[in-house]
């Protein structure tokens, strides 16, 4: 694919998640509807399809911290817009320090939060606060292949166009967050829990309408 042909549908990507996603930063008084927060499991794929990076924490293999969490920032995607999954994937290469972490154990935890929206700033919402909804999945690492695979790069670069031109001598494979636990922190009374059947079963805000 030519720089020019690249460069012009990583702009037509862009704009479509732009208006499907992020037209409320534009609009004065404009709030994100999340779902209830009685609704956990919904909350949750909310929160997992929404957000496009995450905090990823693993076993450190490295020294001098080895068997200590090592927490990094990595891009992320349950599914294009609209086609939820509910399983963050990610694009991956050996060479970065959390695969090597990932190498020796696939045991991770991984934190997701609508502060990286407008919703909380524009609520007035510390992000530690319980009511700037987020998620904390407990769970592994794995790569993906074939159809998975193939799903996993729809989603990926949907969202991330820029991922198209990285490095081809680095490696890269496609993997997911293959979660075990859910925990929901949304509103008051402490952190709620979700099972996998009760979150893969719930579905996210379809029609994600930003309203004044």
């Amino acid at each position: 694919m030519s720089a020019p042909l690249r460069t012009g549908l990583a702009l037509v990507l862009g704009l479509i998640w732009f208006f499907s996603c992020g037209i409320c930063a534009s609009v004065p008084g404009c709030r994100l509807q999340i779902p209830p927060h009685e609704e956990v499991a919904r909350v949750a794929r909310f929160v997992a399809h929404l957000c496009d990076w995450a905090s990823l924490a693993t076993v450190s293999s490295r020294e001098p911290v080895v068997g200590q969490p090592f927490s990094n920032l990595f891009s992320i995607s349950d599914g294009p817009t609209a086609q939820s999954s509910g399983t963050p994937y990610l694009y991956l290469t050996p060479m970065e320090i959390s695969v090597k972490d990932l190498q020796v154990s696939p045991v991770s935890s991984m934190s997701m939060s609508l502060a990286q929206t407008d919703y909380c700033r524009d609520s007035g919402y510390d992000p530690q606060s319980p009511l700037c909804a987020h998620i904390i999945l407990s769970g592994s690492v794995l790569p993906v292949n074939g159809s998975e695979a193939d799903f996993a790069k729809k989603a990926l670069f949907s969202r991330h166009p820029e991922m198209m031109d990285w490095p081809l001598d680095h490696g890269w494979f496609f993997a997911k967050f293959n979660i075990t636990l859910v925990w929901v922190l949304d509103y008051f009374g402490g952190v709620k829990t979700v099972s996998p059947d009760e979150y893969f079963q719930a579905s996210p805000e379809q029609n994600r309408k930003y309203w004044p």
